[in-house]
């Protein structure tokens, strides 16, 4: 039985190269199948280039994205990465609550010299 010991390894490691990543591309694939479904006109949502915009209309295999007032651009659905929180909310994972954008700077200081955002 010693001898199969080697054997079985590799068995056992060479099957978990392939279930684990197939369960991962498929755990993928649903999340991606519900991005789509829960899209609807007026969501702020951002492409995988980067883009931020909002729906403007959903068409079979589209999407119209308005990225500026009156410019409206059509882009496969696939290219939406995901759907943003309004208002530039961001989810608080820790607390598990949508906390509101600020304006303060971290550190509390607002009138830094050396900034040049201003």
């Amino acid at each position: 039985m010693e001898q199969f010991f080697p054997l079985i390894l590799l068995v056992l490691a060479f099957a978990l190269l392939i279930v684990l990543p197939a369960r991962q591309r498929k755990k993928m694939a649903a999340n991606a199948q519900a991005l789509q479904e829960s899209l609807t006109v007026g969501s702020p949502v951002m492409l995988t280039s980067g883009l931020h915009g909002t729906v403007a209309a959903l068409r079979d295999g589209t999407v119209d994205i308005e990225i500026a007032p009156g410019v409206v651009a059509t882009f496969a659905r696939p290219a939406v990465m995901e759907i943003r929180k309004p208002d530039g909310a961001v989810l608080d994972a820790q607390a598990g609550e949508v906390v509101p954008p600020t304006d303060e700077r971290p550190g509390g200081v607002d009138d830094d010299p050396t900034d040049r955002r201003n």
